[in-house]
């Protein structure tokens, strides 16, 4: 391993929200924050040298988004993907929840019902609400093992004439998956039969651990790239999320243009001049960077499922294979939602995501995130255990 984890820079006196804001969700700030999907690992030092080169010249004004960026996007896409977008294809987005509201926008009318299949990240059934259409709901049932999978037969009976846009999560946050192609096929036929349109979040495309492979929803077939919207970017990958940066590829023209119609309404502009910098060197350079990430957040993981087996069914680490956030299943507890959150503010010392918030699904489960430097993981581990063996005498 080239890149060391060991160690990350203190966030404390910074205007980090996940640290800003422990008083005002917790109730306290002694708690450590492992909610918001960033990562306490330093962003890399390829993208920070990109920005301290742009800088050197003296005025940052209005900056068309480079060629050059999105080439090394599509080039990236291509080979870590195996998908391929044209140049005319792509969008700059400063965020994939904006991108999905404009999608919202574009493809619905109010009234119009939008699928979400929950448990899912909050903003996908928000968007929906605050843009006046209606929500419908397709629940992934889980599995024995504690895997999560489709429920194919309840969309297909809750669809109608009025069904314009599914919100697909792939890989999926907060439940880990990375659909399989065949999974991703019976949602593609589905939606064609019934002219849907698929706005696919791949943010977390790049975080899926091997043997699985994240496979993007356009590239299932051309009848797919037709229909689908996909969103992608820098944020999750490289822990870029301050840059304010993502993109949008519409290969389809006239989806694109119903999209752009909303998009300059809004006037999105172009982006910021150093998000320029730092977008197109993390695709140009990250390949290595990236694998060891991962290696680090896999050892993450699983010293999270090694102090969560201590407790046998009271806490349970639902399998995922994606992503660095941590579905924890607190149902074996025997406690409700309210008594759940206060154990982990209370007495482990943590701040989680409460289950309920990705929807009533959630119910039961707590949201963690690993993405952390060896030295905070260690520290989680020490205070979860700790809590845990207080409670349950072990």
């Amino acid at each position: 391993m080239k890149y060391n984890f060991t160690e990350s820079a203190c966030r404390k006196d910074t205007n980090a929200e996940k640290y800003r804001l422990r008083k005002e969700l917790f109730g306290t700030e002694d708690v450590l924050p492992v909610w918001v999907a960033d990562m306490d690992i330093d962003t890399p030092d390829f993208v920070l040298n990109a920005v301290k080169k742009r800088l050197e010249h003296p005025i940052v004004g209005y900056e068309e988004f480079p060629k050059s960026a999105f080439e090394s996007q599509i080039e990236w896409m291509k080979n870590e993907h195996g998908i391929e977008f044209e140049l005319e294809d792509m969008l700059y987005s400063h965020s994939v929840v904006a991108s999905m509201s404009l999608a919202i926008e574009a493809f619905s009318k109010a009234g119009d019902k939008v699928i979400v299949q929950t448990p899912v990240y909050p903003p996908f059934f928000h968007s929906v609400m605050e843009h006046d259409r209606e929500l419908l709901k397709n629940p992934l049932k889980q599995n024995a093992d504690g895997k999560y999978v489709f429920d194919i037969e309840d969309l297909k009976s809750k669809i109608d004439d009025k069904t314009k846009l599914l919100l697909l999560c792939s890989p999926h946050n907060p439940v880990g998956r990375v659909w399989s192609q065949g999974e991703l096929e019976e949602i593609l036929q589905v939606c064609l039969k019934h002219n849907i349109v698929v706005f696919s979040d791949e943010i977390h495309s790049d975080l899926a651990y091997s043997p699985n492979k994240h496979i993007p929803f356009a590239s299932l077939s051309p009848d797919a790239r037709d229909i689908t919207v996909t969103a992608i970017g820098v944020g999750k990958t490289f822990n870029m999320a301050g840059f304010a940066m993502s993109s949008v590829a519409i290969p389809n023209k006239e989806l694109r243009e119903k999209f752009l119609k909303s998009y300059k309404r809004v006037h999105f502009a172009q982006g910021s001049v150093l998000s320029h910098a730092a977008f197109e060197s993390a695709y140009k350079n990250g390949k290595e960077w990236l694998e060891d990430l991962k290696s680090h957040l896999w050892n993450n993981y699983q010293m999270l499922l090694e102090v969560c087996e201590k407790y046998g069914d009271k806490i349970k680490v639902t399998p995922i294979e994606a992503t660095y956030l941590a579905w924890l299943d607190c149902r074996g507890m025997g406690i409700n939602n309210r008594e759940l959150r206060k154990f982990f503010i209370e007495e482990a010392m943590l701040g989680l995501n409460a289950g309920l918030s990705f929807g009533r699904e959630g119910d039961g489960f707590m949201r963690l995130n690993f993405a952390l430097s060896t030295q905070k993981m260690l520290e989680v581990i020490k205070r979860l255990d700790k809590a845990l063996s207080l409670k349950y005498h072990k």
